[in-house]
């Protein structure tokens, strides 16, 4: 398995090692990047002056795009084009023209088998166990919903300070951040948003509440940005937002209610999923689920404090991904548990919420929907 990647920096550094481990058979045998950082964490492979020759001259089994989000459509298109197996990062893409282009690219390229995509909380333990206990019945239909990803202000000082600040680099901070949480609401409930609303805005981030003292400071340094970085997350020329709420309406009827926020020093990522017949509760960051019947028994009560799901980024995710792709790609398994399908869902949905907070009013994504099923791509 011969492995190429355009973007070569942490996220591939990470995701591609995780790779190699559970493929001892696998190598990275190039790559592209104008300002690579983390080459040595894959042994220096080869670098390339263009993707296109990497393509032609690296005979990858497998390219992924690890690039900022912008970049991704015309990456992906290049891996299409020649005919390689193509895995990228979330978000795919930063608009819903983009959404529809790549659909169009999919269509003629092979479909959405051609590509996969790093949306990695479908793979949590959390999500495995929450998929058994609804296919088991133990919730019913899907009702309503509420949840939330509350971001540390370490963490939310780097999307100031990185190139993510930017709408026109990330697409927005519910596309970048929150679209692992939409894509598994989307899953949860079975359908996808019909009707969206949002608000929100950038209170905490502003000139007014930079720190004091050189102490405090050091807090909103800890996580490194190299591409496009600015030196002060209070001060700096980003566009997007850092707290928002947003009310989705379903096609099935059901509702969610959900809520981010990057300064949040107690942070969690917690949903809470009502059934006709029970309901799930469960935390990211605090690690548990539990599932209780409306009798009041408990049928599950997990704690993924301890063992794999407790290590490693994304709540142990990552790594799992990584061992359901190689059994994929070895022809092991016949699918996989997210498509790049569902991905461009997750990411219509989060960009019709920025445009409901930005225009002030419901968007409705029937049309959109019906554009995006036009060619083809649901299995």
């Amino acid at each position: 398995m011969r492995i190429v990647t355009a973007g070569m920096g942490l996220r591939a550094g990470h995701v591609l090692s995780a790779l190699l481990a559970e493929m001892p058979e696998a190598e990275v045998v190039g790559y592209y990047d104008p300002q690579p950082t983390h080459a040595d964490m894959l042994g220096d492979p080869p670098r390339f002056d263009s993707i296109e020759t990497m393509l032609s001259d690296a005979r990858p089994d497998l390219y992924c795009v690890f690039s900022p989000n912008v970049f991704h459509l015309d990456q992906i298109r290049l891996g299409l084009e020649a005919g390689v197996q193509v895995f990228t990062e979330k978000p795919v893409v930063t608009s819903i023209p983009d959404t529809l282009e790549l659909a169009r690219l999919l269509a003629i390229y092979g479909g959405a088998k051609r590509a996969m995509v790093g949306l990695v909380l479908r793979y949590s333990q959390h999500m495995v166990d929450l998929r058994g206990a609804m296919a088991a019945g133990m919730l019913g239909d899907i009702v309503s919903l509420e949840a939330n990803e509350h971001i540390a202000p370490y963490h939310g000082a780097f999307f100031m300070r990185d190139w993510r600040r930017s709408d026109a680099y990330a697409g927005g901070f519910m596309l970048e951040k929150c679209c692992h949480d939409l894509d598994i609401y989307n899953m949860v409930t079975g359908s996808r948003p019909a009707q969206v609303a949002s608000f929100g805005g950038r209170k905490s981030f502003v000139p007014a509440n930079a720190p004091q003292s050189n102490a405090e400071a050091e807090i909103f340094h800890v996580k490194k940005s190299v591409w496009e970085s600015a030196p002060d997350p209070f001060h700096s020329d980003g566009d997007i937002i850092d707290y928002q709420t947003a009310i989705l309406s379903y096609e099935t009827g059901s509702t969610l209610a959900f809520h981010t926020n990057l300064n949040t020093p107690d942070e969690h990522r917690r949903f809470c999923i009502m059934g006709t017949h029970g309901m799930a509760e469960g935390d990211f960051v605090r690690g548990f689920l539990r599932v209780t019947a409306r009798d009041g028994r408990r049928l599950i009560d997990n704690d993924y404090t301890q063992g794999a799901a407790a290590k490693g980024a994304h709540y142990g995710a990552d790594e799992m991904m990584c061992a359901d792709i190689a059994r994929y790609l070895r022809g092991q398994s016949s699918g996989l548990p997210v498509s790049i399908l569902d991905a461009m869902e997750a990411g219509v949905a989060a960009l019709a919420l920025d445009q409901a907070r930005t225009q002030r009013r419901i968007v409705d994504l029937t049309e959109t929907w019906a554009k995006l099923d036009s060619f083809g791509l649901r299995r």
